[in-house]
């Protein structure tokens, strides 16, 4: 099908899906669950998996190959992905503020869903049944348009998913995925007025950057994670130190390729000598390159490279990370605001007031005080799964889950009432 006849069909879809029942979008999901993780389908999308794997390699990264595989595990957790969405309340119909006003009239702000809703997303096919899952609980349409080195493996995914539309009766373009893997696709979702209710793109800066430069229809800014963590002062010895080292080394290696790992690391310069060694040999196990400023080059030595202003503003993806050694709380936090992407922020320390100050002054989606930014995520924060991490201020703020895919309309009931 060609983008625009997928629009069309987006559309006339959206209609049923927002007239389902709850009973029936949730039985939906239960059978899309089933049907991905079908033996015949679990082979396909495996095969199709290795097609793109043995086309992506040499051209992009091994962390981006590591976000792009799939095996029957991952698969595995898709379709949990996919249950423990379907688990979640129905936020359909929800009634959000009732109001009975002088004259009899009862005003009930009611959530709604937002139409059709376009993903446009990179190499991770686990973002194609996140997307779907929640498309349909949400009673949304949706397409999705993904990098043409997922492309194999998100269309086998998709076939899978609208087995299960099929079989609980909605249409099964209630859940598409753009056929044309080139710019001009991109551009027909952009520009979609009147076919497509929301564009969320999932992916690199420069990908976020171009979709709300020319999008002229509704845009959630997501995902560009230049995250760090900041080490106080405030430590108590040799137990907290290996508190900020695990947090450090979890945030930065356990999966370097997501938006939630962090790109930069800031130390006090009081416990800089005690900390930035331990974090430098917990490093080594990944091979982690370190770019830092002069005083931690003189802590470190020659291993380090030297840091500049384009490597503070780099979000790496990868096993790389700047290091800052900060004067003082204040100096820290605005080493955080000139480069963070207001994605995820962390303070490790024992003191209550800074690690106040900080959650207060730092302006993220998500602060953390003594724990790994790794959480930010739709399913650590009780989401099922999430559409993506929104950096930005209106309307939704952080893991996007069902009601940041919802909006709202007031339902106003009378008997005769006239102004």
């Amino acid at each position: 099908m060609t983008t625009q006849e997928i629009l069309e069909a987006a559309r006339a879809a959206k209609t049923v899906v927002a007239l389902a029942s709850s009973e029936t979008r949730t039985h939906a999901l239960w059978a899309m669950s089933d049907w991905l993780c079908h033996p015949e389908n679990m082979e396909a999308i495996l095969a199709a998996n290795v097609e793109d794997m043995a086309a992506a390699k040499g051209h992009i990264s091994d962390v981006m190959l590591d976000r792009l595989a799939l095996t029957e595990e991952r698969i595995g957790a898709m379709a949990r992905g996919i249950l423990e969405v379907a688990a979640l309340p129905d936020p359909v119909g929800r009634v959000l503020k009732r109001v009975e006003r002088p004259n009899g009239l009862v005003i009930e702000k009611t959530a709604v869903p937002m139409g059709v809703i376009a993903i446009i997303y990179e190499s991770r096919p686990n973002v194609t049944s996140d997307a779907a899952a929640l498309a349909i609980k949400s009673g949304n349409a949706c397409i999705l348009r993904c990098g043409k080195e997922a492309w194999r493996s998100a269309n086998a995914i998709v076939k899978a998913l609208r087995q299960g539309l099929v079989e609980s009766g909605l249409p099964e373009a209630a859940v598409s995925l753009i056929e044309d893997t080139s710019h001009a696709s991109a551009n027909a979702l952009m520009t979609a007025v009147g076919y497509v209710d929301l564009l969320i793109p999932r992916g690199g800066a420069g990908l976020i950057q171009a979709v709300l430069r020319q999008s002229t229809v509704p845009v959630i800014e997501t995902g560009a994670g230049n995250c760090h963590v900041y080490v106080d002062r405030c430590l108590h010895g040799e137990a907290d130190y290996e508190m900020a080292v695990r947090i450090i080394d979890n945030a930065k290696t356990q999966r370097p390729s997501v938006c939630n790992a962090i790109e930069g690391l800031v130390v006090h310069k009081d416990v800089a000598a005690e900390i930035l060694p331990r974090v430098q040999e917990a490093f080594r196990a990944h091979d982690v390159t370190i770019y830092g400023d002069e005083q931690t080059r003189k802590i470190l030595g020659d291993a380090v490279q030297p840091v500049t202003e384009e490597l503070y503003d780099t979000e790496f993806n990868d096993y790389k990370i700047t290091v800052k050694v900060a004067d003082s709380l204040d100096d820290a936090i605005a080493h955080i605001a000139k480069y963070s992407t207001r994605h995820s922020e962390c303070i490790i320390t024992r003191d209550l007031d800074a690690a106040q100050k900080f959650q207060r002054t730092v302006d993220a989606a998500v602060v953390y005080v003594n724990a790994s930014t790794r959480f930010t995520d739709g399913g650590e924060f009780g989401l099922g799964c999430e559409m993506g991490i929104s950096t930005q201020k209106l309307h939704a703020r952080g893991p996007m889950g069902l009601d940041a895919l919802s909006t709202y309309k007031y339902i106003i009931r009378g008997h005769g009432q006239i102004r």
